[in-house]
């Protein structure tokens, strides 16, 4: 199946990946074959796939913890081959799988990454550590809903989404140029999702902070910019999810009347297409209204359903695994 790409390299490039290959020792394929885009600074750029698919051994790679077999990966005008500390030193990272020290309290965690970026010098406490960075620490804390009591505990004693959004915190500690969210909202509770999300879109128009993210909560991605679909280590998709939704699947009226028999009969005789399951479901194109104006019969039923970014991932899937198969 053809990739739909509309993403174009310029000068606002902060992402370019070109070509890009990791291929595991032994392994009959690729995890990642091939692949090429580019994230313009400021973007919020969503990489989308199913378990397997390459995403993270992507991500990995573009964040330098791991190493790639070909190709060409620039992150914030920088190589990654010959530049890997300077790219580290432009990203924030919130990893999938927990990467915090167990031993030291969740605030010496956020400290540590603070001087390690650069951010402030080091303190042996938190009281005597620089008044921007105390506040810094706690408005986080505050978005996230983790308690001041919770920074001061050893991190072994914090529940699994405390520990969670222990390592958001020390992620955007330093406001990256580019933040990486690698299945950023996995085990946060509802409200802790929702105040993420709101930080990171102030962030974002704040600080022109670009985002990277991959997700299993297709939802979060509905607002992004652009959207690339990975699927067996290929690109099979990259455009701005409503180019995605308008390539796949059509925007449908969902009609009903009493007499659904003499609404199906005008509908033929208009020579207006329908399906029925369950209800009565007129595809368009246009807007809904030069459907509706044309209809006599007493509706009892009448809905506009939009097709969901969700919707547009799992049809791209489902494509791209049957042409596979065949």
């Amino acid at each position: 199946m053809e990739a739909i790409t509309t993403i174009t390299t310029n000068n606002n490039t902060v992402i370019e990946v070109k070509n890009l290959v990791k291929r595991y020792k032994g392994a009959k394929t690729p995890s990642v074959d091939n692949i090429s885009f580019s994230v313009k600074k400021g973007e919020f750029f969503a990489f989308l796939g199913p378990n397997g698919a390459g995403k993270t051994t992507t991500i990995s790679i573009l964040t330098t913890t791991l190493g790639k077999t070909s190709g060409d990966v620039k992150i914030a005008g920088f190589n990654i081959d010959t530049q890997a500390q300077e790219i580290r030193e432009k990203i924030g990272i919130i990893f999938q799988k927990p990467s915090l020290d167990r031993q030291l309290t969740a605030e010496e965690n956020i400290r540590f990454h603070a001087c390690l970026y650069g951010m402030c010098s080091y303190h042996p406490t938190f009281k005597l550590m620089p008044k921007a960075y105390r506040d810094k620490v706690t408005t986080l804390a505050h978005v996230l809903g983790l308690s001041i009591d919770a920074l001061f505990k050893p991190v072994k004693k914090l529940s699994g989404g405390m520990q969670r959004k222990l390592e958001i915190v020390r992620s955007l500690i330093h406001t990256p140029d580019v933040l990486f969210l690698d299945e950023p909202t996995q085990g946060l509770d509802a409200v802790s999702r929702r105040g993420l999300w709101e930080y990171i879109n102030s962030i974002r128009n704040q600080f022109g902070t670009t985002i990277f993210l991959t997700t299993h909560y297709i939802d979060e991605a509905e607002n992004a910019d652009n959207v690339c679909i990975i699927n067996n280590g290929k690109v099979i998709a990259c455009s701005p999810p409503e180019e995605l939704k308008k390539s796949l699947l059509k925007q449908e009226l969902i009609l009903d009347a009493q007499n659904r028999n003499e609404l199906t009969a005008e509908l033929s005789k208009l020579n207006i297409s329908y399906t029925v399951n369950g209800h009565i479901n007129v595809p368009y194109a246009e807007t809904p209204q030069e459907i509706i104006s044309q209809l006599k019969t007493k509706l009892s039923v009448l809905k506009i359903h939009e097709p969901l970014l969700e919707d547009a991932y799992i049809e791209f899937l489902n494509k791209t695994n049957n042409h596979v198969e065949t």
